[in-house]
Parts: structure tokens; C-alpha cells; sequence
């Protein structure tokens, strides 16, 4: 008989990752839920305001969008922008893979899968952001690929839910293979992560991207129709997820007892001493692009900055921004985070808050006024609108805290494989 027509037992190596996975999975859940007061207190609060959001949400499936301040003239509003706003905290979460793999930095090693926990939980709460955004929930099936109307490669959309579900597996991928090695206390295999490392790092760019043309191709919003959207993009994505990883770090050392050294926080404080000013300069020339032609093109920036024929509903935001983002630069460029890492946590809180009112109140609001057919027609979100909005920002910290909870519990030795190594 032709040996090669027996059948071959399963490997051991494969019937053992049958046995010790689930396990993995069953351990997972039973460490990233269990805690002290602490805790639990943080996770009541984050589900109470997650819930609260939900109810709002529920009245607006029931009765309509025409709950929210949203209207034909404004038909994208806060929900949209804090689409954007967290779609740049996930990209933003790849400044600790660039120095931790790229250049091998060894002491970040051990805290960049913070950064993709991060990753993985602003992008849920970033589609989330979509799927309330959609007036008809029941018709979403058109954005599932094979079943639906998906329009790729055409729609800008389609792409968008491409490089954003693909961002999101790629980053699960390498977190699960990560703890799950760490969990069995073996080296991970290199060709298992470090070719998904670098292709997350470019897919990263190139998300951003996508969510920049899917802005700048609509040729009848003349506010969005520059070149330097996408840069901007990409660089104030690489202030806001180092500035929440600056804190959160600091967050995860003195509340747990996973060590996080210096040398991560002080790279990503270098990092945000650059990018904070590349965000600054892209500003003013995008300011004066749209103002010092006195183009009607000009009219949205116009009524951001310094408002329209009697309508200023924005210019205090913006100017908020502007102050914040200015004031964070002073402190980082002119604070020893040595001596004085309060002041770089004020920084980074300031930051994390003007960048959200640069995308979320100013970056697409202002296109649609005045409107197509020039008329004037101010939004604010509503009570409803805050509401859902802060749920899913309760639901991204849920996620974001249960992920470190986990990777914290395997780093520290506390979850592993029964006769796993010490």
C-alpha cells in the first residue's frame, strides 16, 4: 500500500492548540471581568452611560432621525465626526508599533499591544458611530459584501468598510496570537506576526486616507475639497492616540502591577512634541488657503471662524480648539516630563479635546453651511445626540479596559497554560 494514501493523524502541536485555546478563551473572560471595587465601580459607570446611550438610540430607531438636530441641510452632524475623530485614535494607536518592530526598540515590547487594544476598541466604537448614523438600521445589509448592494470599488464607502473591518481584524489577529504565546509562555513565531506588524502599519495609512477621500470626492462641499485633507488626517491621528496612550500608561502602572517603564510614555511624548506642531502648521494653511482668497468657497470657513451673516454657532468651538491645541504645545515643547509629567497630562487632556472639536464640531459641520442652494441652516446636536454619543465612548472604554485588563493578567504571570514554563 502507497504510504501516502494513509490517512495522518493530527499533529501534536495542532491537537494540543485544540485543547489549550479554548481554555485561553474561557480564562480570558473569566480574568477580564473579574476585579476589586475599583473596577467595578469604573465598569458600573461606563455600562450606566452605555445604557443611557442605547435608550436614546432606541427612541431614535423608533421615531426617526428626525429626533436629532440633524436635517436635509445638515444631514451629517455629530455622530460623523466622532466616526472621524475615532477612526484617528485607532490609526493613531500605530506609534508604538513603528519604533517597538521597525526599528526594534525592545523596551516597548511589552506595552505596544496597549496600543493595539486601543486600536481594536476605537474601531468598534468608530462603526458603531456608522451604524447610528443610519436612518434605516434594517437596510445595513447592503454594506455586507455578497449579499447587499456594496458598490465596490466605485462607492468611496465600500472602501471605507473595507479598510476599516480589515484594520480591525488585523489588529485582533496580532493581539490574539501575542497574548495567546505569551499565555503559553513560548516565543512567538515571527512569521506569524511580524508580516501582519508591517502590513497594519501601512494599512494604517492607507485608512486614513480612504477616510480623507471619502470627503474630499464630494465635489459639492468646497470646504473639503483641498489636498492637505488627508495629511491632516494623518497627522492629528498621530496626537490623539499617543496623547491617550500617554495616560492611559501612566493609568495602567500606578492601578496595576504590569510594569511600565519610561522610555515607552517618554517615546511617544517626543513623538507628540512633532506632530502637534506639524497639526498646528497645517491649520494655518488650510486658514489662510480659504480666507485670504475671499472666494465664495471660503463661506464655510468663513462661518467656522468667524461666522456668517449674523450665525456664529461654531466660532466659540473652534477658538477653543485653537487655544487648547496651542496651549498643549507650549507645554510639551517647554515641560521636563521628567520633572513635571503633570504638565504633559494636562497637555495631552487639552489635546485629546481640541482635536475632537477640530473633527467632530469642525470639520464636517461646517461643509454644509451655508448649503447648496446658499442658504444658512445651523446644527448643534441635541440631548439625544450627546447621549448616544457618549454611550459609545462608554462602549470603546469598556472594551478598551476589559482588553488591558487581560493582557495585563497574562504579562504578569497571573493567567498562563496549565505546565506552561515559569
Amino acid at each position: 500500500m502507497d504510504p501516502s494514501s494513509t490517512p495522518k493523524a493530527a499533529s501534536p502541536s495542532l491537537a494540543r492548540h485544540a485543547i489549550t485555546y479554548p481554555r485561553f478563551l474561557w480564562k480570558a473572560l473569566g480574568v477580564a471581568t473579574d476585579g476589586g471595587v475599583p473596577f467595578y465601580l469604573w465598569m458600573t459607570v461606563l455600562t450606566a452611560v452605555f445604557l443611557v446611550g442605547m435608550n436614546a438610540w432606541s427612541h431614535q430607531i423608533v421615531n426617526g432621525m428626525g429626533v436629532t438636530n440633524l436635517t436635509d441641510h445638515v444631514s451629517w452632524g455629530i455622530y460623523i465626526g466622532n466616526f472621524t475623530y475615532m477612526e484617528g485614535i485607532a490609526a493613531g494607536a500605530v506609534m508604538m508599533v513603528i519604533p517597538a518592530f521597525l526599528y526594534r526598540d525592545r523596551k516597548m515590547y511589552d506595552v505596544v499591544i496597549i496600543g493595539q487594544i486601543l486600536a481594536i476598541a476605537a474601531i468598534i466604537a468608530t462603526l458603531a458611530f456608522v451604524v447610528v448614523d443610519l436612518g434605516r438600521i434594517d437596510r445595513s445589509w447592503h454594506l455586507i459584501p455578497g449579499i447587499g448592494r456594496f458598490n465596490w470599488p466605485i462607492s468611496m464607502l465600500s472602501w471605507d468598510v473595507v479598510v476599516l473591518n480589515g484594520y480591525l481584524l488585523l489588529n485582533l489577529h496580532v493581539v490574539g496570537y501575542m497574548l495567546y504565546s505569551r499565555f503559553q509562555n513560548r516565543e512567538p513565531t515571527r512569521a506569524f506576526y511580524l508580516p501582519f506588524v508591517i502590513f497594519t502599519i501601512i494599512w494604517t495609512i492607507f485608512t486614513l486616507s480612504v477616510c480623507a477621500f471619502l470627503y474630499t470626492g464630494l465635489g459639492g462641499r468646497p470646504y473639503w475639497n483641498n489636498a492637505i485633507l488627508g495629511p491632516r488626517f494623518i497627522i492629528s491621528s498621530f496626537v490623539t492616540g499617543p496623547a491617550f496612550l500617554v495616560l492611559a500608561l501612566q493609568i495602567i502602572r500606578r492601578t496595576t502591577r504590569f510594569h511600565v517603564g519610561d522610555a515607552p510614555i517618554n517615546t511617544l511624548i517626543k513623538v507628540l512634541r512633532v506632530t502637534v506642531l506639524a497639526n498646528l502648521f497645517m491649520v494655518m494653511h488650510e486658514v489662510f488657503a480659504e480666507l485670504y482668497t475671499g472666494t465664495a468657497h471660503g463661506a464655510s470657513a468663513q462661518y467656522l471662524y468667524f461666522g456668517l451673516h449674523g450665525h456664529d454657532a461654531l466660532v466659540p468651538w473652534i477658538w477653543t480648539a485653537m487655544a487648547f491645541n496651542a496651549i498643549a504645545a507650549l507645554l510639551l515643547l517647554f515641560t521636563n516630563e521628567r520633572t513635571h509629567l503633570l504638565r504633559i497630562d494636562v497637555a495631552c487632556v487639552l489635546l485629546l479635546i481640541g482635536i475632537w472639536i477640530e473633527k467632530a464640531m469642525a470639520l464636517i459641520i461646517p461643509a454644509f453651511v451655508p448649503s447648496t442652494l446658499h442658504e444658512i441652516v445651523e446644527y448643534l446636536p441635541n440631548a439625544l445626540e450627546w447621549k448616544v454619543s457618549l454611550g459609545l465612548f462608554a462602549l470603546g472604554l469598556m472594551i478598551f479596559t476589559l482588553g488591558v485588563k487581560l493582557a495585563v493578567a497574562v504579562f504578569t504571570g497571573e493567567m498562563k497554560a496549565e505546565g506552561a514554563p515559569r
